[in-house]
């Protein structure tokens, strides 16, 4: 197990990073970017040890996948048990109790008490694009609603639904049709101030799909419920419980996507329960399964059931190591409490960050629930202009002095903090604590 501490043995990245990523230059595509290319041999809790014998602090988890930490005992339990015995045959044609149980788990946590079913798949855009198929076939309908700012994968039709260009979109399309976006619900920018946001927003949404769409073409609305790499974007009380009335009372599916916001991340084991939204569908993947490729859509019943058979699945969609994975994973989350300690990581962070922002006027606005928390930074608090090159400066100081960050935002000048669930309060401090660190610095 390695020591719960940051380590700094070399600059960073180190000669040995740097020299794997002469090699990476050489080998993989440009288009697959590293963030920070330290390249990583062990990791454990909170902690990643790369080639040089550094050790950072990861306040990334893999983007919000390894929830239970790195080197998870059930987890490395369950997967070399399941790899002993078998890694594969195939669920549509020799099936097995792991992909069962993991669906019974599903149907269990998701929201709502109605009857389910779910279907596993290997990433959060697969999710996406079946949970969408299942919508269009079950409905009738073609059109499908996205929210400015939203992320949903890179396939050719979750392309269509994210909102950014660069790097997601560019050059890539055509995209698929019958897709339509809408404005989201932004409190922090919303034209008429945050206090009417919920109440303006929903009925900008609403008109725009009745002008633009039309209620009986419109076969689901998909959201995050705390958007993930358009910013972190929590919508304000009342918006997405009303925005669920509205699509019932048109027979209107919504799709809660929470791939990133799910298992845990918010407090809540997925962001929909804060305010007792029940979903249609709802995709996961991310957290679910301790950094296995897994994903899953979970849904009523009778819209999962009209899909013909053979109509979903895929070769490797429900892997047995990853469903193994996905099983002691929420085993952890379960007899762990990581619910409650996203809600006390939430706390610290909420703290924090909130001192940063009382301390600097470029930290326009503190957001997010549980251990999905964000800061979105501005040139100055009036004009609130995205301020990306003190988001860049900061990360960059966060990275050479052993803390692994990740921004986000439409405009680039969101930081978002997605600890491992596992982490320590003493290592969640000392990485904020570089956090501020980075922060004085790069503000000379």
């Amino acid at each position: 197990m390695i020591e719960q501490k940051r380590i700094l043995a070399t600059a960073v990245p180190g000669p040995a990073s740097q020299a794997l990523q002469k090699r990476k230059t050489a080998a993989v595509s440009a288009g697959v970017s590293t963030g920070l290319p330290v390249y990583v041999v062990e990791a454990a809790g909170g902690i990643l040890r790369d080639a040089d014998g550094n050790q950072l602090i990861d306040f990334g988890s893999g983007i919000a996948v390894t929830t239970v930490g790195n080197g998870n005992q059930r987890v490395i339990d369950a997967v070399t048990a399941q790899i002993t015995a078998f890694t594969h045959t195939c669920f549509m044609v020799n099936p097995y109790e792991t992909y069962v149980e993991v669906c019974e788990k599903l149907n269990e946590l998701t929201p709502g008490n109605h009857e389910k079913r779910s279907a596993l798949f290997n990433s959060g855009a697969e999710a996406v694009e079946n949970a969408v198929k299942v919508a269009r076939h079950s409905t009738g309908r073609p059109a499908v609603v996205a929210f400015d700012h939203g992320y949903h994968g890179r396939t050719n039709l979750t392309m269509g639904l994210t909102a950014k260009n660069m790097p997601y979109k560019h050059r890539f399309g055509p995209f698929a049709g019958e897709l339509y976006r809408v404005p989201m619900a932004y409190p922090y920018r919303w034209p008429g101030g945050p206090e009417a946001c919920a109440e303006q927003a929903l009925r900008t949404v609403t008109d725009q799909i009745r002008v633009q769409v039309g209620e009986d073409n419109c076969a689901a609305v998909i959201i995050e419920p705390i958007q993930g790499e358009g910013g972190f974007i929590v919508p304000p009380k009342g918006f997405l419980p009303g925005l669920a009335d509205w699509c019932r009372e048109h027979g209107i599916l919504l799709i809660a996507d929470e791939i990133q916001s799910g298992f845990c991340r918010t407090g809540d084991w997925f962001a929909c329960d804060d305010e007792g939204v029940v979903p249609d569908l709802l995709t996961a993947a991310k957290g679910i399964a301790g950094g296995m490729p897994l994903a899953a859509v979970t849904g009523r019943a009778d819209l999962m059931d009209a899909v013909h058979p053979g109509g979903l699945g895929g070769t490797y969609g429900g892997n047995p190591v990853a469903c193994a994975a996905a099983l002691a994973s929420i085993a952890s989350m379960e007899e762990d409490d990581l619910a409650g300690r996203a809600r006390q990581i939430g706390d610290v962070l909420t703290d924090r960050l909130g001192r940063l922002a009382e301390k600097y006027d470029e930290v326009g606005e503190v957001r997010g629930r549980g251990a999905m928390m964000a800061m979105e930074l501005v040139a100055d608090p009036e004009s609130k202009e995205p301020n990306a090159a003190l988001t860049a400066a900061v990360n960059k100081g966060c990275h050479e002095r052993g803390l692994v960050t990740l921004t986000c935002g439409s405009y680039g000048n969101v930081f978002r903090f997605l600890p491992p669930l596992s982490i320590s309060d003493e290592l969640l401090h000392e990485g904020l604590d570089v956090l501020e660190e980075s922060f004085t610095a790069a503000l000379g």
